[in-house]
């Protein structure tokens, strides 16, 4: 293995260990050794910095959990593909995250966001993440749909 390999391999193993520690543990304390003080957030959901990110994490349900698919690295760039679920809204997120590695921190983040679509949502017929479609909660949606329709926030 060349050393950009093991290094590749090390940011993927640390980046899959931090969101781990943040977001299914919900260890911020250990979470600070992860994410660099100096962080930058790119992403339209998250406020900025460390600091943003996990003020956003205490704010949502206890219930999240973060899932990983499929991890991919090159050079200092680590990309996830990901499901939340558990985020208090009608539908999971699948994500693809995309963070900048730097002095074996996490320093920066991207990513796209997209509910995941049940069967019966899905153009394509196949699931968005894993091998399988997530329940229908056709309520929950109902209730959302309403929510919107009010005014109300979700």
């Amino acid at each position: 293995m060349n050393r950009n390999t093991e290094q590749e391999a090390k940011n993927k193993e640390l980046v899959l260990k931090a969101f781990d520690t943040l977001f299914n543990k919900r260890n911020f304390a250990e979470a600070e050794r992860y994410w660099s003080p100096s962080y930058v957030q790119h992403s339209a959901h998250i406020p900025p910095g460390r600091e943003g990110l996990f003020e956003l994490v205490k704010a949502v349900p206890t219930t999240m959990r973060y899932e990983n698919v499929v991890t991919v690295a090159e050079g200092d760039y680590v990309m996830l593909h990901g499901r939340f679920s558990g985020i208090g809204q009608p539908a999971a997120w699948i994500v693809v995250d995309i963070v900048r590695m730097a002095d074996g921190r996490l320093a920066e983040h991207w990513d796209v966001v997209q509910d995941e679509a049940t069967k019966e949502q899905s153009k394509s017929g196949r699931p968005m993440f894993g091998e399988s479609f997530p329940q229908s909660t056709p309520n929950a949606v109902e209730e959302a749909t309403k929510q919107q329709s009010d005014g109300a926030p979700l």
